[in-house]
C-alpha cells in the first residue's frame, strides 16, 4: 500500500496503550502510523469505569506492584520512567484535571471517559501521528530476525519497528478480539493461557436470584480453595441473578478462575468483620433480650439488610415468627457462624465477554523490561493488555497500559 510518508514506527491498536505509545514516539521525532481496526480510536477506553474512566490509583509504588496478580515486578522499570504522578501531570497540562476518590481511585474531574480519549487523540494529532481507521492488521512481517512491516487488507505497509497494542479479548464489540495474541504467536512468542479476570462469578446456590441487586458494604470475602484460604478482600460486593459481583468479588475473580480449574472453590463472607465471634454473640444476645417479645424476622434487620433476613433464617433453620426471648444458645451459635462465615459455592466465572481484563498473554520472559522490545524479533515492541499482566480493580490496569505505552513508544523512537 502506498502512503504519503514512510513510517518509522507502526502502532497496531488505538486503545489506551496504543494512543500513548504513538504520541510519545512521535513526540521524540519518529514518523508514526497508527492502525485501528474499528471506525475510531479509544472505543473501549470510553467505556471504562462505567463511562467515567478510572485512570489510575494514587497509591505508592510498592502498593502498585502488589496489586498485579501476574508479573507486577516486571513493571518496576516502566513505572520508574512514567508513573501515576506523571500521568496526572500529563492530563493536567492538557487541560484535564483529575480527582481522587475512595480507595485512592483517580478519575477525570469531568467524570467523562470521552474527555480522556479526546486528550489522547489531540496529543497524537499535535505530534503528527497519522491514524488509519478501519484498517485491521493481519500479520506482522519479519525479515532476517527483525520487523519489516505489517500486512493489512489494504496491502503491506513497511516499517522497521512495530508496537503491538491490540489489547486483550474482552469487550469484543470494541475491537478487542485477541488479534495481537495470534500475531505474537505467529512470530514465535509464547502465550500464557488466556482467561477472564475482573469478572463476576456464578454460584451453585439458586437463592441468589432472590437477592439480585442487593449490595453489601464493609464485608470481608475470602476465597477458599479445597477448604484453605487462598485470598481475601474487604469492601463492597453485590448479588446478581447468577451469583456475585462488585469490587471485592472482581478482585478475587482472577484467583478464583485459576483455582476452579483445580477443584472446589467457595466464597466465605464475613458480614461483621470488625467483630469477633464472641462479640457477635454478645450483640445477638443484647438484640434478643431487648426484643424478647418481637419476632426474629423484625430483629435481624438491625444486623443484616432487610432482603437478606428471610434467606438467613432459612439457612439458620429458624422460623421467622420465633420470638427473640425464645432463641437459645445453640441457635445463637449457628447464627454467629453464618454471620462470620456465610458460604457460597462458586461454579464458574462469567464469560470472557463480561470480564474487564484478560489474564494471560505474551509471556514477560520474552520481553525486555526496560524497552518492552521482543527478545525474539528485533523492532517488535509490546504494550498494554497483550502482555501477561493483570491488576485488581482500582485504576491499576489502565496505569499499566499508559506506562507500558509510554515506555514502548519512547524505546521504539530512540532505537538507532
Amino acid at each position: 500500500m502506498s502512503l504519503n510518508f514512510s513510517p518509522d514506527i507502526i502502532v497496531i491498536g488505538g486503545g489506551a496503550s496504543g494512543l500513548m505509545a504513538a504520541g510519545r514516539a512521535a513526540e521524540l521525532g519518529a514518523r508514526v502510523l497508527l492502525l485501528e481496526k474499528m471506525g475510531r480510536v479509544g472505543i473501549k477506553l470510553a467505556l471504562t469505569g462505567k463511562g467515567r474512566c478510572n485512570l489510575t490509583n494514587g497509591g505508592d509504588l510498592p502498593s502498585f506492584i502488589e496489586s498485579y496478580r501476574h508479573n507486577g515486578k516486571f513493571l518496576y522499570n516502566v513505572f520508574s520512567r512514567f508513573f501515576n504522578h506523571d500521568l496526572l501531570s500529563f492530563f493536567q497540562k492538557r487541560g484535564l484535571p483529575t480527582v481522587e476518590e475512595r480507595g485512592r481511585r483517580v478519575f477525570p474531574a469531568s467524570n467523562r471517559a470521552q474527555d480522556v480519549v479526546r486528550v489522547l487523540k489531540e496529543y497524537d494529532s499535535s505530534q503528527g501521528v497519522r491514524t488509519l481507521a478501519h484498517t485491521p492488521a493481519k500479520e506482522i512481517l519479519p525479515e532476517n530476525g527483525r520487523v519489516a512491516g505489517v500486512k493489512t487488507d489494504s496491502g503491506i505497509m513497511e516499517a522497521p519497528r512495530v508496537i503491538l497494542a491490540t489489547g486483550g479479548c474482552t469487550y469484543s464489540q470494541t475491537g478487542s478480539t485477541g488479534d495481537g495474541y495470534r500475531m505474537a504467536r505467529a512470530l514465535g512468542h509464547t502465550l500464557q493461557p488466556l482467561r477472564p479476570s475482573l469478572v463476576p462469578l456464578e454460584t451453585e446456590e439458586r437463592y441468589v436470584r432472590d437477592l439480585q441487586g442487593l449490595s453489601l458494604k464493609n464485608v470481608r470475602a475470602a476465597l477458599l480453595a479445597s477448604g484453605q484460604k487462598a485470598e481475601e478482600e474487604f469492601g463492597e460486593m453485590v448479588f446478581t441473578h447468577f451469583g456475585v459481583s462488585g469490587p471485592i468479588v472482581l478482585t478475587l475473580s482472577g484467583r478464583a478462575v485459576d483455582e476452579l480449574s483445580r477443584g472446589k472453590v467457595e466464597l466465605s463472607i464475613d458480614f461483621k468483620p470488625a467483630l469477633s465471634p464472641e462479640q457477635v454473640d454478645r450483640r445477638l444476645l443484647r438484640e434478643f433480650e431487648a426484643g424478647s417479645k418481637k419476632k426474629i424476622l423484625n430483629i435481624l434487620p438491625n444486623l443484616l439488610p432487610q432482603r437478606m433476613v428471610p434467606v438467613f433464617l432459612r439457612r439458620a433453620e429458624l422460623p421467622p415468627d420465633r420470638k427473640g426471648g425464645e432463641i437459645r444458645a445453640e441457635a445463637r451459635k449457628k447464627m454467629v457462624h453464618l454471620l462470620k462465615d456465610w458460604r457460597l459455592t462458586l461454579r464458574k466465572a462469567r464469560p470472557m465477554e463480561e470480564a474487564i481484563v484478560t489474564a494471560g498473554g505474551v509471556t514477560v520472559k520474552e520481553i525486555h523490561p526496560a524497552t518492552l522490545e521482543s527478545r525474539i524479533i528485533r523492532g517488535l515492541y509490546f504494550c498494554g493488555e497483550v502482555i501477561d499482566i493483570d491488576g485488581k480493580t482500582g485504576g491499576y490496569n489502565l496505569q499499566a497500559a499508559f506506562s507500558t505505552g509510554w515506555a514502548a513508544g519512547e524505546a521504539a523512537a530512540k532505537e538507532p
